[in-house]
């Protein structure tokens, strides 16, 4: 599903604007709809923060009209930009609290705006893509507070970034538990 979110967003979108989308999330909002904060290149390389609305709304039908509109159609019109950053001027992103497994999330540019993500990975998973464009386009590393490091920049054993991760450490983790279970244990009494 998500893919095909990526596909849609970046063909209306971006695309026309010369833009590649490169991570998105679903956030939880208060307006109608389904809301998603996304980072994009631009074609000067610069990257940017926007919040994409997507309202899909029936499109009216006048009697008598020969046009037929499709489902499709409506929601190619559905997605809006309603704020947009420069990466430049994100000057810290704070996690809340790192022990506790909160989707929320604080982006601080000249005001502070806040993020609730639909979930806890998907912060991190958005997060890790923003560590990564501020290496890249900014030169800079992102200011992080209060998150788990163990997920936003895994160690040379877990060179894969990303949501599996965090599964590979658990497998592991497991995998330890059974082989030590399983070790005989001399009973001297």
């Amino acid at each position: 599903m998500s893919s095909l979110l990526r596909e849609e967003m970046q063909r209306v979108l971006f695309r026309p604007e010369k833009q590649r989308l490169v991570e998105f999330i679903e956030i939880d909002e208060e307006t109608e709809g389904r809301s998603f904060i996304c980072v994009s290149v631009l074609k000067n390389k610069v990257a940017q923060l926007c919040i994409v609305r997507c309202q899909i709304s029936q499109p009216s039908i006048k009697s008598g009209s020969k046009k037929s509109h499709t489902k499709r159609s409506s929601i190619q019109e559905c997605y809006r930009r309603t704020e947009v950053w420069p990466l430049q001027d994100l000057t810290l992103v704070d996690g809340r609290d790192p022990d506790v497994d909160d989707p929320c999330f604080l982006l601080h540019f000249d005001k502070v705006r806040t993020v609730t993500a639909v979930s806890c990975s998907a912060k991190y998973s958005f997060v890790r893509a923003l560590v990564v464009l501020s290496d890249q386009h900014c030169q800079r590393s992102l200011n992080l507070q209060n998150f788990d490091w163990a997920y936003i920049k895994p160690t040379s054993f877990y060179s894969n970034r990303g949501d599996c991760v965090v599964l590979t450490q658990i497998c592991f983790y497991a995998f330890n538990l059974v082989c030590l279970s399983m070790c005989p244990v001399p009973m001297d009494v």
